[in-house]
């Protein structure tokens, strides 16, 4: 695993990548601190594909506009939260769902008469690509803006961002 942090209008973003790929995306309050032996590992020069592509893809999208491309990924998780976060990634820019809705969408993948929207929460909270994949756009019930691992008050200024909010 190699490291960089992005310096974002709403604080440290550290991106995780090895080789050609993102592994993971959050704010710097979200994980533990990266320990020494991390550090060391870390890029110093911003040369790599995949780090350029990253930069770019954050300063358009806080600059306010919807970047057209996507940075590659990878996602590692159960079966139940790759299908979560497949979800997340159907969410339109500028757009949300709740967790209820995401509930329904795979119950009916899966065959179920019920998801928990408990359970589709849980996996949103794990989700390792912050941003990008956008578990920012996932709300409550009544449009009630609950839960992110960013802070709610990122959450609210990345959904002002897209126009969401006001």
């Amino acid at each position: 695993m190699k490291v960089y942090n992005y310096d974002s209008p709403l604080g440290i973003i550290t991106v995780e990548y090895d080789n050609d790929a993102l592994t993971a995306l959050y704010f710097k309050n979200e994980r533990v601190e990266i320990n020494s032996s991390e550090i060391k590992n870390a890029c110093e020069n911003n040369d790599l594909k995949i780090i350029q592509e990253t930069i770019k893809w954050l300063d358009i999208y806080f600059s306010g506009k919807e970047p057209t491309f996507t940075p590659k990924y990878i996602l590692k998780g159960t079966n139940f939260q790759n299908l979560v976060w497949e979800e997340l990634n159907k969410i339109s820019y500028g757009h949300t769902i709740t967790y209820g809705e995401i509930a329904q969408k795979i119950a009916k993948k899966l065959n179920k008469q019920k998801m928990s929207a408990q359970a589709v929460g849980q996996a949103v909270g794990k989700n390792p690509i912050s941003i990008i994949v956008p578990c920012h756009r996932v709300i409550g019930k009544n449009n009630k803006l609950t839960g992110y691992a960013g802070g709610i008050e990122r959450k609210i200024q990345l959904l002002k961002l897209e126009g969401f909010l006001k």
